[in-house]
């Protein structure tokens, strides 16, 4: 119980922090450390975006946000009056119901997400056009319900990190002016958030993402602590739910000498028919603000939730054709297929002594 005051008490601190991320990118760097302790602890713990930076390391953080439907909230679930029922476990829901929680960027469940993707590549450098590779990304999800809000929302503390695993990702040699393969785990991308989910069924939600240089291999690490602020507007409605997840990070420290400021915004429209099934298009874009280039995809995803045994799992595939992209090195297609297992809460537990 002790744990779990000393987390609400952080929550409040955040907020004033959080604020004023957006104008004063490098305030506040006693909180950061803070940040990627906590986001570490559920990988640890568990034992249990898509776009990438071509030209020479991985946007982790791109990884990391291929899907906000993995974000969390409020184990509750919308009734047609608008009111929040108290939720039971999930293995005690039917799989539309945790289909429908799981659409809501501020839910509470926690998840377990591996992203399978392949990408195939195009650009002036070359040999670009014959460049392709497969990449895992795991992202743990325990997100942490705070309660009511004083407006009747029920508010959620995100927690989200999320590690790639590329194999023979193609590395630009300059030297013989062509492509290696490399494969090794990826720099971390990770994120802590705020979100409430109003009576209304409107979301909105606001945090710091960030981005570890964490990579295994010199040639697809990014070398730099990076940090910037989050934010989510959407609204959930009976037949889905349709929103906007923007971002920003900018390097905060590092060793590789390059100014990095990239901007990105998810739109999402999905929508929820029944049985499980979400059909819709959240397509990542990003703006590179050093170089003055776009990466942008049209995306389609369709999924269903199903029942094995007690476990509810989400089983997603994904499809981006980018139509613009850097004219050095870049996607042209995605095909992902996305697993989604919903497993306990034990780090909430844990925290909150039950």
């Amino acid at each position: 119980m002790q744990k779990w005051i000393l987390l609400q008490a952080l929550v409040v601190d955040l907020e004033s922090t959080f604020t004023g991320v957006a104008s004063r990118p490098f305030t506040g760097c006693w909180i950061c450390i803070l940040l990627i302790l906590i986001a570490a602890v559920p990988v640890f713990a568990a034992e249990e975006t898509t776009a990438v930076e071509f030209a020479s390391n991985v946007n982790a953080t791109n990884l990391f946000r291929a899907s906000p439907y993995a974000l969390a909230a409020t184990q509750t679930t919308s009734s047609g009056s608008g009111t929040n029922q108290p939720a039971k476990e999930g293995s005690a829901k039917s799989a539309d119901e945790v289909a429908r929680e799981l659409a809501n960027p501020n839910n509470s469940l926690a998840s377990l997400t591996f992203r399978n993707q392949y990408i195939w590549y195009k650009g002036d450098l070359p040999h670009a056009d014959n460049q392709s590779n497969y990449q895992m990304v795991f992202q743990p999800v325990f997100p942490f319900n705070l309660g009511q809000t004083d407006s009747g929302g029920k508010a959620t503390l995100f927690v989200r990190p999320a590690i790639p695993l590329l194999v023979d990702y193609p590395s630009f040699d300059t030297g013989s002016l062509d492509f290696d393969g490399v494969t090794a785990i990826g720099d971390i991308g990770f994120d802590i958030g705020y979100g409430v989910t109003e009576k209304n069924g409107f979301l909105w939600a606001y945090g710091m993402v960030g981005t570890l240089p964490t990579a295994t291999d010199e040639d697809v690490a990014g070398k730099e602590l990076k940090l910037g602020p989050e934010a989510l507007f959407a609204k959930f409605e009976k037949w889905g739910i349709y929103g906007i997840f923007p971002s920003h990070q900018w390097d905060v420290v590092g060793w590789s000498g390059e100014y990095y400021s990239v901007s990105q915004l998810q739109a999402f429209l999905v929508f929820l028919p029944g049985d499980g099934i979400n059909v819709g298009s959240k397509p990542i874009m990003n703006y590179n603000w050093d170089s003055h280039e776009w990466t942008v995809p049209l995306n389609l995803t369709i999924g269903k939730t199903v029942k094995m045994g007690q476990t509810p799992v989400k089983l997603e595939l994904e499809i981006n054709y980018f139509v613009d992209q850097p004219d050095a090195f870049g996607p042209e297609w995605m095909i992902g297929f996305n697993v989604t297992p919903v497993v306990n809460n034990f780090i909430e537990s844990w925290i909150k002594g039950q």
